[in-house]
Formats: structure tokens, sequence, C-alpha cells
């Protein structure tokens, strides 16, 4: 962290959307959130704080995503934006535009939409310049 601008994964899960429940509404978190089962609106994580949602194989989402973090095997019927990492599992279908910083995508997941990679932020407008081997030393 430290003005880094980055945010680390969360390795625990602060909340679960067990098989078989259905939410109708907008769902706001922070923190860990692993999703089994539906979820009818959108999902978005606190601004500024660590947060990372994990779908299953089984999680259905018809809405929008906004996380830093997301980790899928399951189906998204929205667009995705994931600030810093994506990974789509096997499994993984999403219907909709995906922004992000970093993917990483495993044989078998679809994408049915864009593939939009989001500015990474250059270090404070500072450009370092080096000399060619030309300049000498």
């Amino acid at each position: 962290m430290f003005g880094s601008g980055h945010s680390k994964p969360q390795n625990r899960i602060d909340s679960l959307i067990g098989a078989g429940t259905r939410i109708v509404g907008d769902v706001h978190f922070a923190g860990g959130l692993r999703v089994d089962g539906e979820i009818d609106g959108s999902i978005i994580a606190s601004p500024g704080k660590p947060s990372t949602l994990v779908l299953s194989e089984n999680a259905m989402v018809t809405g929008n995503v906004t996380v830093p973090h997301i980790i899928t095997n399951g189906t998204i019927k929205g667009n995705v934006r994931a600030a810093e990492r994506i990974e789509l599992q096997p499994k993984a279908e999403i219907s909709g535009d995906v922004y992000y910083k970093v993917i990483e995508m495993s044989l078998g997941a679809v994408i049915n939409g864009n593939l939009l990679r989001e500015a990474v932020e250059a270090n404070k407008g500072t450009v370092t310049r080096l000399k060619s081997a030309s300049e000498g030393s």
C-alpha cells in the first residue's frame, strides 16, 4: 500500500451468499465475498478498501460488477470492472464488457463482450531517460 495505489487481494472470506440463495438488489461489500447463489443486481466493493469477490461455478450474477479483485468460475451477465486483477477459471462465462488491469484466463472461460485494459498509472508522471551506448559515460 504506502501510496502505491494497489490493494492486495483478500485471503479470507468475510461474507458468503450460499447455494440456493437469491438476492434481488445491489450488494455492497468490503473484504472477501464468496457467492455460490444468485444475485439479481450489481456487486460493488467499497472504494479504497481491499476487497476480493469469488464466484463459484454455481454462482449467477445479473448486473454489473465493480471490484478490485475477482476470481470467477461462475456466470456474469453484465459489465465487469476489475480495478486490479481478474481471474477467469475454466467454467467462467461473462456476457458483457470486461475492464481490467491484469487478467488471467483459463482454457474454457468465455467472454461475450469487449476486453478493455485500464491504463496503468505512471509513476507520478515522471519519465526516466536512459543514456544510449553511443552517449558514453
